[in-house]
């Protein structure tokens, strides 16, 4: 990997040494280098690589703590007809189970986030509208008898149609997921800003594009944890949990169970195993689990698996975007046309719609463009509700308008760096105000691309790509060229409000952090924010900052970086996310670091005969700038306070702690005409790449990418390039692997990491990294968000390489060979009829109603005439013998049957409850066989059409089915799906050779991992 740094000066520059009393050195007093820029390895890895950080899972539980599971829909929209818990309740080691009933009678349902009569509540009252909706919870004296007590609860459904996309969405013949509302379209708002209707009118001409930007998530390793406990005297509820923020939801939370803010004591583990912005979602369940403890009277304990994470947590909301640009013959664009539809899931819940409107303040990005009109829609679908998502709503944004500027190029025959460079903003205009509202606050964005291209070699990339092109291969080069946002206005939100309901509800804006710093009687310095770390490096960047203040090393400071809402100072706006730390938190720290070493040069003045301004600390002395030798301990004045308080100068207070609030000051609410600067400052980022497709498979290879940054004042160097690196990492993730995937009728396919594909260190090149520091005039240390940027800029740069190489459209992301061979090679031809091989099957494939599919047809010879043989299908104790895993088969009326099997597949093993039937009977030729049960794992359903066809030897039977299954089975198990049909329709042929009176034929070895997974109890 290659890094490069170069320091911005001149215009929008901040200089290297500030002057505030206590800071400034004379010629006579070098001052030794400082802290902050040095590329310092972590404080935090010692604890993370030795196994002694402390996660929530980690921390102690009290005495008489209850575990809960959760019970979860298996259906994508459905009307909920009762919920028999009994059976539950008497299973061994079961204390509670808590329903939505529970929920109406002691909480409230969420504050939404628009003005729609929608209910979400945190656990379903009467409809579920999202396959892994909580439905019920069985809080057990361990977490293996609540699981084991889920698979007796009995729910009664009555399924409605899901919405399964943006499109069924906006048809206004699609079923409302919320009875309260005419449709689907829940939000809806135009804006418009300069002139565009004229800019279209005389541009010489128009050129638009239209994009999908699919669900995807960030996965982080660890998943959610609660601890709720219910203090009954004071009506209180005590919750630790690893939540990343924003603390804007603790109101929400409180709300929601029906206290006050100060009666709801947050607590946050001092180590979070990643989050990426996907631990602001487990708020419904510190909701979910303070219900369940004031329900059941005891403290409870919940750990989410890396199921329930895939298929219920959050994700980043899908977008699908068209923009048109009027567009002058030399690429210039005057004026952009958006269309923007969101879908947020099957709840608006808060903070949405954040992702669609965090951007709003720079939705022209890079670019210098006057004149925008805006539609933005918000949609509900039948999925998991949208949330926090690394770069949240930046890859939606730019994927759009990156994609839009290189089409551009195309259309007019022009370098699309060309076109790039001709668009950006200037650097004489910086603070450039964009047509929106937002304030790009510092930097060169010419001489920064200038600087990518020659340091990251674009032309001998450019030589590279002709040269296998003339060898026939297919090879390309992508562009994109992005502002990153950081330190979130809390107003952005409200502008999906009008002026008037803006109004009526009080202005909200800035972006409050929180910091304190204190001495101790030792002279210890400790330092607190309220920013849960999640890797980026917290208490190494907090520590170098303090220490340069205070002239100590960065042992001497101490950092804590839990949180408890009872005791720390906190605001609103306090939390990890939206690139907040390294502009506001380390900021703030600077400036409660600063005021209390002010506090304590004036307390010491006097025995320096020193004016407060001349008193320098450094080195672990203070001293007078004048004579360094006059110099006192830092720990001798640091300790005055405490130990000698009756010494201080008259009227003046011990300098023992401070803390700052800060908020930056350009972050205003938004204007009644809907301007808005929707973060505080902006970083720049040039990335383009050279990309191989194979021309065989489709697949994508990078080559070679680089990107170029310009975050500001890099406070530590080497922990900026680790998050560029965890940023491109989640990026090539979104491009070219992964996305949530559900079948039309709303059952998710992707519940683990074999189908929803996250790359590993494998399949993620390393990139070449510079860097240009342009400091920014807004935060306290110059420096701007850096840990995002990527996850906005790369997805576009890789799909603008894809389009090089293809030379024309590239499918929807992610890029997967499957979608690109199809782009390269001509249809396949059908597949030809199946040769009637026993238990041939065929591979998962959509039903019609969509879901995890199968179909399959075979046949086989049994020992017995056909009369035999239909006897024995008929029989319901001859049948349930034949069905592998049925326990009971009972009749249900005229060839009907109702049926209790067990099936396993894969890890999953449930009871399901069947509804079997026989019809189109003709005796002994032919039948049919439907079915379709339902259980805790999800639903099935299918139908089997069986011909029995008299042989020499006895009976052939033909059969052909389709099936479908939903729920864990279906997200969990889905690649097994094939073989374990195969393993249970042989098992079903086997059974009937047998009882026929013939031998069973002799069976296949099991493979290595089917022995493996007997052994387990994990397969049957």
């Amino acid at each position: 990997m290659t890094a490069m740094r170069t320091v911005e000066s001149g215009a929008g520059g901040r200089a290297a040494v500030d002057h505030r009393p206590g800071v400034a050195v004379t010629d006579a007093e070098p001052a030794a280098q400082p802290f902050v820029g040095r590329p310092m390895p972590r404080v935090e890895d010692a604890a993370l690589l030795t196994g002694v950080a402390r996660y929530a899972d980690d921390l102690p539980a009290k005495p008489g703590t209850l575990h809960a599971a959760i019970l979860r829909s298996p259906h994508a929209h459905a009307e909920i007809l009762g919920i028999d818990t009994a059976a539950a309740l008497a299973t061994s080691g079961v204390a509670a189970v808590v329903t939505g009933a529970d929920a109406k009678r002691v909480a409230s349902p969420f504050l939404v986030g628009v003005r729609a009569p929608m209910e979400h509540w945190c656990l379903a009252v009467d409809r579920v509208r999202h396959v892994g909706e909580p439905i019920a919870v069985v809080l057990a004296d361990s977490r293996y008898h609540a699981e084991d007590a889920l698979d007796r609860i009995e729910v009664r459904y009555r399924p409605l149609p899901p919405v399964t996309s943006i499109g069924q969405a906006l048809d206004p013949a699609s079923t409302p997921l919320h009875p309260g509302l005419a449709s689907n379209l829940v939000n809806s708002r135009s804006f418009r800003y300069g002139d565009p209707e004229g800019a279209f009118a005389r541009a010489a001409r128009t050129v638009s594009i239209e994009v999908e930007f699919p669900r995807n998530s960030c996965t982080p390793m660890e998943c959610f944890v609660v601890l709720a406990e219910h203090d009954a005297a004071e009506d209180a509820y005590e919750i630790l949990s690893n939540f990343s923020g924003p603390f804007a939801v603790h109101p929400v939370m409180a709300k929601a169970l029906n206290v006050p803010g100060s009666r709801l004591r947050l607590k946050t583990p001092p180590h979070s195993g990643g989050s990426f912005g996907n631990k602001q979602a487990v708020f419904p369940y510190i909701v979910l689990m303070g219900l369940c403890a004031r329900v059941s009277g005891r403290p409870v304990k919940w750990v989410e698996d890396r199921l329930e994470h895939l298929m219920a947590a959050t994700s980043a909301t899908a977008r699908r975007m068209r923009i048109d640009a009027a567009v002058e013959p030399d690429g210039k664009v005057l004026a952009l046309r958006m269309e923007q539809t969101e879908d947020c899931g099957a709840y608006l819940r808060a903070p949405e719609p954040a992702s669609l409107y965090r951007n709003h303040g720079n939705l022209t990005g890079a670019y210098d463009i006057p004149h925008l009109a805006v539609t933005n829609r918000i949609v509900v679908t039948s999925k998991t509700p949208t949330g926090l998502n690394r770069g949240f709503g930046g890859g939606q944004l730019y994927y759009g308008l990156e994609r839009l500027m290189n089409r551009v190029a195309a259309e007019l025959g022009l370098d699309p760096l060309d076109v790039i460079r001709r668009n950006l903003v200037a650097a004489d205009a910086m603070p450039y105000r964009t047509a929106s509202g937002g304030s790009l606050d510092s930097g060169d964005y010419h001489a920064t691309l200038d600087e990518a291209v020659r340091d990251g070699a674009l032309d001998a990339l450019k030589a590279r790509r002709d040269a296998l092109r003339a060898q026939g291969r297919l090879y390309g080069i992508g562009y994109a060229a992005v502002v990153e946002p950081s330190i979130s206005n809390m107003g952005y939100i409200t502008t999906v409000l009008t002026a008037e309901e803006r109004r009526k509800a009080g202005p909200k804006n800035g972006a409050q952090a929180t910091a304190s710093v204190a001495v101790d009687p030792t002279g210890g310095v400790s330092v607190h924010v309220s920013s849960a770390p999640q890797g980026q490096g917290h208490r190494t960047v907090l520590a170098q900052v303090v220490a340069d203040v205070f002239g100590l090393g960065v042992e001497d400071i101490r950092v804590n970086t839990d949180l408890d809402t009872g005791k720390d100072a906190w605001s609103i706006a306090s939390g990890n996310y939206s690139s907040r730390f390294a502009g506001a938190v380390a900021g703030a720290a600077q400036v409660a670091a600063t005021r209390l070493r002010d506090r304590m040069a004036a307390l010491v003045a006097g025995s320096l005969n020193s004016r407060p301004e001349e008193v320098r600390f450094a080195g672990g002395k203070v001293f007078a700038a004048g004579n360094p030798d006059n110099a006192l301990s830092f720990s001798r004045v640091a300790a005055a306070g405490h130990w000698a308080p009756g010494t201080l100068p008259d009227g003046r207070e011990a300098a023992l702690r401070e803390t700052a609030f800060w908020t930056p000051e350009p972050l205003k609410a938004p204007t009644d005409a809907d301007h808005i600067n929707s973060s505080a400052c902006y970083g720049f980022i040039v990335d383009f790449c050279g990309v191989e497709i194979d021309r065989d498979t489709g697949a994508v290879r990078i080559d070679r990418y680089v990107t170029m940054h310009d975050a500001g004042r890099l406070l530590n160097p080497l922990l900026v390039e680790g998050q560029i690196l965890g940023g491109f990492a989640h990026a090539v993730g979104a491009a070219l692997y992964e996305e949530y995937a559900y079948g039309d009728d709303g059952r998710f396919l992707s519940g683990t990491f074999a189908d929803y594909l996250v790359p590993t260190a494998c399949e993620v090149p390393v990139p070449v990294i510079l860097h240009r520091e342009s400091p920014s005039p807004v935060t306290p240390l110059g420096a701007k968000g850096v840990g995002e940027g990527n996850c906005m800029s790369t997805p576009a740069c890789l799909a603008n390489a894809v389009a090089d190489a293809l030379g024309g459209p590239v499918p929807s992301l992610p890029l997967t060979p499957a979608k690109i061979a199809a782009l390269i090679h001509p249809p396949e031809p059908p597949r030809p009829a199946a040769a009637g091989a026993a238990g041939a099957v065929g591979a998962p494939a959509p039903s019609a109603s969509g879901g995890r599919g199968l179909t399959g047809e075979g046949s086989r010879e049994v020992p017995a005439p056909p009369e035999q043989v239909w006897a024995i299908l008929l029989d319901p104790k001859e049948l349930a013998a034949l069905l592998p895993g049925c326990e009971a088969l009972d009749h249900a009326g005229p060839d009907a049957y109702r049926a209790e099997v067990v099936v396993g597949i894969g890890p999953v093993r449930g009871r399901y409850t069947a509804e079997v039937a026989l019809s189109d009977l003709d005796p002994p030729r032919s039948l049919t066989l439907t079915g379709s049960g339902a259980s805790a794992l999800g639903t099935g359903r299918g139908t089997g059409h069986v011909t029995l066809e008299r042989t020499a030897g006895g009976t052939r039977v033909t059969y052909r089915y389709s099936a479908e299954v939903g729920g864990k089975v279906a997200a969990v198990g889905g690649r097994m799906l094939d073989s374990a049909s195969r393993l249970l329709i042989g098992q079903f042929f086997e059974k009937l050779v047998a009882r026929a009176g013939g031998a069973p034929a002799p069976a296949e070895r099991p493979g290595l991992l089917t022995r493996l997974l007997r052994f387990l109890g994990l397969n049957r």
